[in-house]
Order: structure tokens, then sequence, then C-alpha cells
């Protein structure tokens, strides 16, 4: 029988395998008695507890409202949970009710967090997943090896749409790749999205007779539904490529609807990440959080970047990049969309760290901000990722490639 499996880090004060067993029996309310309920089918349909290993123990409580009260010794512990796929059928929010549900307010953890998610293949049979990925991204921008080099524009600050049209052909002049919206921007009065999308894709067509290339223009449609069925329309009417969503403010349903009626890439913003995962001890982890955003039909998941201007440790960043770029049954792989304060003395860490030039290189204020303006931002990140690549360092190459050079000046004693 096909069953879901899900991996937790817990810490409790009672043993790790009493804490366990409570988590699986709430996750199926097998911790009451219901008439007609039979030890055939609570074996038929329970939750099991595969295994559970502790870690270690700590003598201080390391969250507030752990019960009980006086408990001085807290052990933590890897538990491994599993159900029947019969159990729920491949429902994904029910899926997420019943590995994650009430777990979070039982007395008998203090702290959990969601490490890993293992999926029967029903569910990619259930769920299309990527329209996309990785090689549709390359293909709707025509580049074909390197990374991606994309930036934001920031109309919510006020810009009229005329003149987010006037800063995107300036930005595909400069020759990026890809150009997103701000998350806090979407349908305001001083900047309506039909008529932003009208100027913007204007811009990039006028753009693309010089440069031979038409940029990738990522509109935040987030919203209600049905507006973004309209917005998402808009968009493939205007000759646009993708759209963006913020991903924990929409849903998995929504983004699965939005998926099945969608004719371009799916930019997924994770903005409210830090809510899910900033505590060691609570939340989850990205790898089961791409998966199920994967199957949702995400084509491109933010993953943060190295020596980033948030919280987030290098190794995590670089287990959220490879979780993208792993295999899951036959769906396409998100492009990892590398951001937060990025420039161009970063290529050379990202690329020796992951690897691979597999992903959409987002840099603000590295490209707007060189000295020799938006074009020089933009062949600076482009000479650096040649570096990296050909195994240059960047300070050798930066001798004989001007852009290069001087964002090394401006930008160098940032942590990299």
């Amino acid at each position: 029988m096909e069953r879901i499996v899900a991996t937790y880090l817990i810490e409790t004060p009672l043993s790790p395998e009493a804490a366990a067993k409570a988590l699986a029996n709430m996750s199926t309310g097998t911790f009451v008695e219901v008439p007609g309920e039979t030890a055939e089918l609570k074996a038929r349909f329970g939750a099991r507890v595969e295994r559970v290993t502790p870690l270690d123990r700590s003598s201080t409580p390391a969250l507030p409202g752990s019960r009980p009260a006086d408990a001085t010794s807290y052990t933590r512990a890897e538990v491994v949970l599993s159900w029947p796929l019969e159990n729920i059928g491949t429902n994904l929010p029910t899926l997420l009710a019943m590995v994650r549900g009430n777990f979070y307010e039982m007395a008998e953890v203090s702290g959990l967090r969601l490490m890993d998610l293992d999926l029967p293949e029903a569910f990619a049979q259930a769920y299309p997943g990527p329209q996309f990925g990785i090689e549709g991204t390359r293909r709707l921008t025509g580049v074909p090896d390197r990374p991606l080099i994309g930036t934001i524009v920031k109309p919510n600050v006020g810009l009229t749409p005329q003149q987010t049209g006037d800063l995107a052909r300036q930005l595909a002049q400069a020759g990026v790749d890809f150009i997103k919206d701000d998350e806090a921007m979407a349908d305001p009065a001083h900047s309506p999205l039909r008529q932003r999308v009208a100027a913007v894709m204007q811009a990039l067509d006028e753009a693309a007779q010089s440069t031979g290339r038409k940029v990738m223009y990522a509109v935040n449609i987030t919203d209600e539904l049905e507006q973004m069925y309209r917005h998402h329309d808009a968009v493939v009417a205007a000759g646009g490529t993708c759209v963006m969503v913020s991903l924990n403010s929409i849903g998995f349903v929504a983004l699965s609807a939005l998926r099945r009626r969608c004719q371009v890439a799916i930019h997924g913003h994770r903005n409210g990440w830090g809510m899910y995962n900033r505590h060691p001890l609570l939340g989850v982890e990205f790898a089961p959080y791409q998966k199920l955003w994967r199957l949702a039909g995400a084509d491109q998941l933010h993953v943060n970047g190295l020596a980033n201007k948030f919280w987030e440790p290098d190794e995590m960043v670089l287990r959220s990049f490879r979780a993208c770029l792993a295999p899951m049954f036959n769906l396409r792989r998100p492009m990892p969309v590398v951001g937060s304060g990025q420039w161009a003395g970063m290529a050379e860490r990202t690329y020796q760290l992951t690897g691979t030039t597999d992903l959409l290189f987002i840099s603000g204020g590295g490209i707007l901000g060189h000295p020799g303006g938006a074009a020089a931002g933009v062949t600076a990140i482009r000479q650096a990722w040649d570096a990296a690549v050909r195994g240059i360092p960047l300070a050798e190459h930066a001798r004989t490639h001007e852009e290069l050079r001087a964002a090394l000046e401006k930008f160098g004693k940032r942590k990299a």
C-alpha cells in the first residue's frame, strides 16, 4: 500500500516515543474512540510511527508555552510518520491538514519542524507541475546556457505606467534578461495593471527590435482568483511571457487553479517565508515546501542568495537551491531565483558552491547602482559569471574588463 511519509524535527518535554505517538494519533483522530471504529480500521487508515531517533537534550526550553510547565529537560528527536494514500487520496489541501494540522499547537511538543515529505507518484499524476521550468524559461528568454540576469522595477513607489515602461525600456536596452514587479505592486490606482502591462510590453517590444531578444517581464498578478485570471489574460493579450504570484498569499489551491489555465511561466515569490522557517525549531524546511509548490505549478522559485541582506545563512540558501534542482517524479525542475543583495562579486562564489548556471540571478542595486549605469551593471555581472565558469579569479578578470573592475571597486566591501 502506498504511503505518505513525513520527517520532523521535534523538541518535547516527554519521551520522543510518547510525543511521536501523540502526533500520529492527532493527525488521524485516533486519540478518541469513534463508534464503529475497529482495530482493523485503525491499522488500515491510521498514522504509523516509522522511526524515532533521539538527538540531544537541553536543560533550558527552547520555546515558551511548552508543557508541563515545570519541565526542566527537553529532548530533540527526528520523527518519521507515515499515512496510507487511501486515507486522503491526492488532495493537496487535505495533505497539508494531515502532515501539519494541529501539530504546532500540541502540548506534547515544544518545537516542531517539517523537514521533508515523500509522496507517492499518484500526486504527480494528479497535479501537472511546472509548465515551463528551467528549460522552458530559457526558451522563452532566448538564453540557452548562462545564468539569466534579472532586476526589479518598483512602480509601487508611485511610478506611472509610462514611467515604468520607460524604465523597462532602459533595462532591456541595457541587456537584462528578466524584469520583475515588486511583490507589493499589483493593481493600484496610480498604476493599473492593464495600463502598466501595455506600457511595459510596448517598451520591451521596441527594445527587442534593436537587441534581438525579448525580455521576460514577471507581472505581479497576485489577487483574488477571478481577478488573477483576468490579469493573466491581459498579460497574454499584450504578448507577455510571465506572471508573478506571492505564493504564501494565494495558497496552493489558487496556484494550482491558475496553473491549469496559465499560458505563460509562473514566477513564484516566497515573501513571508521567514514566518515559516526562521526559528530553527518551528515551521518547515524549504525541501518539502518547494515540493508542494512544484506540484502546484511554479516554474521559478525564490531561494534567496549567498551573503544576502536577510537572515538566512549560506548553507540554508544552498539547501534551498539544491532542492529545486533535485529530481521529483517526472516533473520539470523549477528555476532557482537567486536574489537579495546580489551583485557581480557574488557570481564566483555562487558558481563554486552550486556548480551550475541554471539559475535566475536577480540584482537591483548591483545593476542600477553601477557607476557606469545599468548597461555597465549588466555587463559586469555577465563578465563575472564568465570568469567564474572559466575558473578565472574575479580580480584577475577585472584587470581587462572595465565594467567588472568598477563593480568590484564600488561594491567590493560588501561581504562575499
